[in-house]
Protein backbone atom coordinates (compact mmCIF):
# COMPACT_ATOMS: atom_id res chain seq x y z
CA UNK A 1 0.00 0.00 0.00
CA UNK A 2 1.38 3.36 -0.98
CA UNK A 3 1.25 6.02 1.73
CA UNK A 4 -1.11 8.89 1.13
CA UNK A 5 0.54 12.17 0.28
CA UNK A 6 0.71 14.75 3.05
CA UNK A 7 -0.03 18.18 1.60
CA UNK A 8 0.93 21.48 3.15
CA UNK A 9 4.23 20.52 4.77
CA UNK A 10 6.40 23.59 5.32
CA UNK A 11 10.18 23.12 5.69
CA UNK A 12 10.31 26.51 7.41
CA UNK A 13 7.40 25.66 9.73
CA UNK A 14 7.49 24.16 13.18
CA UNK A 15 8.04 20.49 13.77
CA UNK A 16 4.71 20.35 15.60
CA UNK A 17 2.77 21.93 12.74
CA UNK A 18 4.28 19.60 10.14
CA UNK A 19 4.01 16.54 12.37
CA UNK A 20 0.37 17.39 13.07
CA UNK A 21 -0.36 17.28 9.35
CA UNK A 22 1.39 13.95 8.99
CA UNK A 23 -0.33 12.39 12.01
CA UNK A 24 -3.76 13.54 10.82
CA UNK A 25 -3.22 12.01 7.38
CA UNK A 26 -1.87 8.75 8.85
CA UNK A 27 -4.75 8.56 11.33
CA UNK A 28 -7.29 9.10 8.57
CA UNK A 29 -5.48 6.53 6.45
CA UNK A 30 -5.82 3.97 9.26
CA UNK A 31 -9.45 4.69 10.08
CA UNK A 32 -10.62 4.57 6.46
CA UNK A 33 -10.05 0.81 6.36
CA UNK A 34 -13.08 0.29 8.54
CA UNK A 35 -15.69 -1.13 8.04
CA UNK A 36 -14.15 -3.02 5.08
CA UNK A 37 -11.46 -4.60 7.29
CA UNK A 38 -14.19 -5.88 9.62
CA UNK A 39 -14.84 -8.56 7.00
CA UNK A 40 -12.45 -11.46 7.65
CA UNK A 41 -12.32 -12.23 3.92
CA UNK A 42 -10.80 -8.79 3.16
CA UNK A 43 -7.22 -10.01 3.36
CA UNK A 44 -5.75 -7.07 1.41
CA UNK A 45 -7.60 -4.45 3.50
CA UNK A 46 -6.42 -6.12 6.71
CA UNK A 47 -2.81 -6.16 5.52
CA UNK A 48 -2.99 -2.54 4.32
CA UNK A 49 -4.52 -1.52 7.65
CA UNK A 50 -1.51 -3.07 9.40
CA UNK A 51 0.80 -1.00 7.22
CA UNK A 52 -1.24 2.13 8.01
CA UNK A 53 -1.00 1.34 11.75
CA UNK A 54 2.76 0.95 11.42
CA UNK A 55 3.09 4.35 9.73
CA UNK A 56 0.96 6.04 12.39
CA UNK A 57 2.87 4.34 15.19
CA UNK A 58 6.26 5.40 13.87
CA UNK A 59 5.32 9.06 13.39
CA UNK A 60 3.82 9.12 16.90
CA UNK A 61 6.93 7.53 18.41
CA UNK A 62 9.09 10.25 16.88
CA UNK A 63 6.88 13.31 17.38
CA UNK A 64 4.68 12.66 20.44
CA UNK A 65 6.68 15.10 22.62
CA UNK A 66 5.34 17.92 20.43
CA UNK A 67 1.75 17.20 21.39
CA UNK A 68 -0.62 16.68 24.27
CA UNK A 69 -0.20 13.62 26.51
CA UNK A 70 -2.65 11.41 24.63
CA UNK A 71 -0.32 11.36 21.61
CA UNK A 72 2.14 9.28 23.63
CA UNK A 73 -0.62 7.16 25.17
CA UNK A 74 -1.92 6.34 21.67
CA UNK A 75 1.33 4.61 20.69
CA UNK A 76 0.65 1.38 22.61
CA UNK A 77 -2.83 0.69 21.22
CA UNK A 78 -1.59 1.44 17.69
CA UNK A 79 1.33 -0.94 18.27
CA UNK A 80 -1.09 -3.59 19.55
CA UNK A 81 -3.29 -3.07 16.49
CA UNK A 82 -0.26 -3.43 14.22
CA UNK A 83 0.79 -6.64 16.00
CA UNK A 84 -2.60 -8.34 15.94
CA UNK A 85 -3.06 -7.47 12.26
CA UNK A 86 0.45 -8.79 11.65
CA UNK A 87 -0.54 -12.11 13.23
CA UNK A 88 -3.61 -12.28 10.97
CA UNK A 89 -1.40 -11.54 7.96
CA UNK A 90 1.09 -14.23 8.97
CA UNK A 91 -1.72 -16.80 8.94
CA UNK A 92 -2.96 -15.47 5.60
CA UNK A 93 0.52 -15.98 4.16
CA UNK A 94 1.18 -19.39 5.71
CA UNK A 95 -2.14 -21.10 4.96
CA UNK A 96 -1.76 -21.16 1.16
CA UNK A 97 1.81 -22.44 1.51
CA UNK A 98 0.77 -25.31 3.79
CA UNK A 99 -2.19 -26.18 1.58
CA UNK A 100 0.00 -26.13 -1.53
CA UNK A 101 2.57 -28.39 0.12
CA UNK A 102 -0.18 -30.81 1.16
CA UNK A 103 -1.56 -30.72 -2.39
CA UNK A 104 1.89 -31.50 -3.80
CA UNK A 105 2.26 -34.50 -1.49
CA UNK A 106 -1.16 -35.81 -2.43
CA UNK A 107 -0.31 -35.45 -6.14
CA UNK A 108 3.00 -37.27 -5.61
CA UNK A 109 1.23 -40.04 -3.73
CA UNK A 110 -1.40 -40.37 -6.43
CA UNK A 111 1.35 -40.73 -9.02
CA UNK A 112 3.11 -43.31 -6.84
CA UNK A 113 -0.11 -45.31 -6.49
CA UNK A 114 -0.64 -45.17 -10.25
CA UNK A 115 2.91 -46.51 -10.64
CA UNK A 116 2.05 -49.46 -8.37
CA UNK A 117 3.04 -48.31 -4.87
CA UNK A 118 1.33 -50.37 -2.17
CA UNK A 119 0.58 -47.31 -0.02
CA UNK A 120 0.87 -43.53 -0.33
CA UNK A 121 4.49 -42.72 0.58
CA UNK A 122 3.62 -39.44 2.29
CA UNK A 123 0.53 -40.53 4.21
CA UNK A 124 2.20 -39.92 7.58
CA UNK A 125 2.85 -36.29 6.65
CA UNK A 126 -0.83 -35.61 5.90
CA UNK A 127 -1.92 -35.69 9.50
CA UNK A 128 0.68 -33.09 10.51
CA UNK A 129 -0.14 -30.79 7.61
CA UNK A 130 -3.87 -31.06 8.23
CA UNK A 131 -3.29 -30.33 11.93
CA UNK A 132 -1.12 -27.34 11.01
CA UNK A 133 -3.84 -26.06 8.67
CA UNK A 134 -6.44 -26.36 11.43
CA UNK A 135 -4.13 -24.61 13.87
CA UNK A 136 -3.50 -21.73 11.46
CA UNK A 137 -7.22 -21.35 10.73
CA UNK A 138 -8.03 -21.29 14.45
CA UNK A 139 -5.19 -18.86 15.20
CA UNK A 140 -6.34 -16.53 12.43
CA UNK A 141 -9.91 -16.60 13.70
CA UNK A 142 -8.78 -15.84 17.27
CA UNK A 143 -6.48 -13.01 16.17
CA UNK A 144 -9.13 -11.56 13.87
CA UNK A 145 -11.60 -11.58 16.78
CA UNK A 146 -8.94 -9.86 18.91
CA UNK A 147 -8.53 -7.24 16.19
CA UNK A 148 -12.26 -6.52 16.10
CA UNK A 149 -12.42 -6.28 19.89
CA UNK A 150 -9.40 -3.96 19.97
CA UNK A 151 -10.91 -1.74 17.28
CA UNK A 152 -14.27 -1.59 19.09
CA UNK A 153 -12.45 -0.72 22.31
CA UNK A 154 -10.53 2.08 20.54
CA UNK A 155 -13.80 3.44 19.18
CA UNK A 156 -15.48 3.22 22.62
CA UNK A 157 -12.59 5.14 24.16
CA UNK A 158 -12.70 7.85 21.50
CA UNK A 159 -9.29 7.01 20.07
CA UNK A 160 -9.59 9.07 16.91
CA UNK A 161 -11.07 12.27 18.38
CA UNK A 162 -8.73 12.11 21.35
CA UNK A 163 -5.67 11.75 19.13
CA UNK A 164 -6.91 14.51 16.82
CA UNK A 165 -7.31 16.76 19.87
CA UNK A 166 -3.88 15.78 21.24
CA UNK A 167 -2.06 16.65 18.02
CA UNK A 168 -3.76 20.04 18.09
CA UNK A 169 -2.25 20.69 21.52
CA UNK A 170 1.32 21.89 21.76
CA UNK A 171 3.83 20.73 24.35
CA UNK A 172 6.41 23.35 25.33
CA UNK A 173 9.45 24.22 23.22
CA UNK A 174 9.29 20.91 21.35
CA UNK A 175 6.33 22.17 19.39
CA UNK A 176 8.18 25.33 18.27
CA UNK A 177 11.24 23.61 16.82
CA UNK A 178 11.53 23.93 13.09
CA UNK A 179 12.37 21.07 10.81
CA UNK A 180 16.10 20.93 10.40
CA UNK A 181 16.81 22.74 13.68
CA UNK A 182 18.40 20.86 16.58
Amino acid sequence: MKARRVDGLDPEGTLADNAERIVRVRLDELCRFMPVAADPAEVVALHDMRIAAKRLRYILEITHPCFGPYAEAAINPVKELQEVLGDVHDCDEQLPEVRAFLGDLVAEDAAALVDGAAAPPHRDAYQGLVALTADLLARRERRFAAFLELWRDLERKGFRPRLEYAVGERSGANGRATIGSP
